[in-house]
């Protein structure tokens, strides 16, 4: 039996990176899965994927950015399967814009928090509802390591992270009390079809030096750069039932950069 046998997943983003991959993981683990995306075709190709390789995935058209696309989304979800027992909220990104708070231009807020930060908000806003009256279920968050190590020059992308896992606690506290877990994971250099075409395939990516020195972190960080398959398996971790006893923590998946 797999380890989300009889559950029911709302995963968002899931047309790629690491949320296609984890769309994949829970769905042979037992999982029925909601593709929750706003591409079109990249949530049909994942619902594809996922489908043929013997899973039950349906595409959910959703921008997480708006109130009325989630609670549809969530409604539809509901309707075909019957319940919501996870919800990773995955959809997000940085903007190679992103620079200093007193350099920034300010545009990059406004398409930087929405998608980061109002999404994971929307779809706790009207997910946690259906996770309570299925007795209960997990919330995953995805957050970054630069919401830990305050060193990032992609300031607004480290508040916006930032602030999940204030939420995440905070979301943790208020409803343990209906069996309601919360967590979240900060990621590091995860090599998504984005990352690779910013930086490079997983193995330039240690060698080539950008704005951010790469190579240097690459030496004195050696697992500071993963698959999406690394956090999918942290993501079914904590949806599944093996993590029952872990709320409102977070997961540092940065190859040790945020602790040394």
């Amino acid at each position: 039996m797999g380890r989300l046998a009889g559950k029911v997943a709302f995963i968002t983003g899931a047309g790629s990176g690491i949320a296609r991959v984890a769309a994949e993981i829970f769905a042979r683990e037992g999982a029925r899965v909601a593709i929750a995306e706003i591409n079109p075709e990249a949530g049909r190709e994942t619902e594809r994927i996922v489908c043929e390789s013997g899973g039950d995935a349906v595409f959910v058209e959703t921008d997480v950015t708006r109130e009325d696309s989630v609670r549809a989304a969530i409604a539809n979800t509901t309707r075909r399967f019957g319940k919501i027992d996870v919800l990773f909220n995955c959809a997000g990104g940085s903007l190679p814009e992103d620079s200093l708070v007193t350099d920034v231009d300010l545009n990059i807020w406004n398409r930087t928090m929405p998608v980061n930060l109002l999404g994971a908000i929307m779809c706790c806003r009207h997910g946690i509802p259906r996770l309570i009256d299925s007795g209960g279920g997990a919330v995953v968050n995805m957050s970054s390591g630069a919401a830990l190590r305050g060193a990032s020059p992609a300031h607004i992308y480290t508040a916006a992270k930032g602030a999940i896992l204030s939420l995440t606690r905070a979301m943790a506290g208020a409803y343990a009390k209906h069996s309601v877990r919360v967590n979240a994971i900060c990621a590091g250099r995860i090599m998504t079809e984005r990352i690779v075409r910013a930086y490079g395939t997983p193995r330039e990516a240690g060698l080539v030096v950008d704005r951010q020195d790469q190579a240097g972190r690459a030496r004195e960080y050696p697992f500071w750069v993963g698959q999406p398959v690394d956090i999918a398996n942290i993501a079914l971790f904590l949806a599944s039932d093996e993590s029952r006893m872990i709320t409102g923590a977070t997961i540092a998946a940065d190859g040790g950069r945020s602790a040394y």
